[in-house]
């Protein structure tokens, strides 16, 4: 079991910032590919990002690529999501999951584990 539990959400205003962080306990993070997802009222789950175990290979979905940036510290069981350059669109519930492989958290339907989620909100 890996338990993941996010953290960083809140308001912010269009063309802000916002660190997005997710704590992983159980078994050994860096074995565990890392992926972040939103989900906004009204709509599905959508992937964001996603990085592999190491770090040295990441995705970004086209909405936020060049915007946000995943990152991760294996030392400390973590992943961020570092937001720049919010746009209301970007307001949803952020989830962080974890994945046996890097495809796995490329898609909603693969993630062996997901967190609570975090809320962010982005005024205009």
């Amino acid at each position: 079991q890996v338990q993941l539990v996010e953290s960083g959400g809140g308001l912010v205003q269009a063309g802000g910032s916002l660190r997005l962080s997710c704590a992983a306990s159980g078994r050994t993070f860096g074995n565990y590919a890392m992926g972040w997802f939103r989900q906004a009222p009204g709509k599905e789950r959508e992937a964001v990002a996603a990085i592999n175990w190491s770090g040295a290979t990441t995705y970004y979905a086209d909405s936020v690529k060049g915007r946000f940036t995943i990152s991760r510290d294996n030392a400390k069981n973590t992943v961020y999501l570092q937001t720049n350059s919010l746009k209301p669109e970007d307001t949803a519930v952020y989830y962080c999951a974890a994945g046996s492989s890097y495809s796995r958290v490329l898609s909603t339907s693969y993630p062996e584990y997901w967190g609570q989620g975090t809320q962010v909100t982005v005024s205009s």
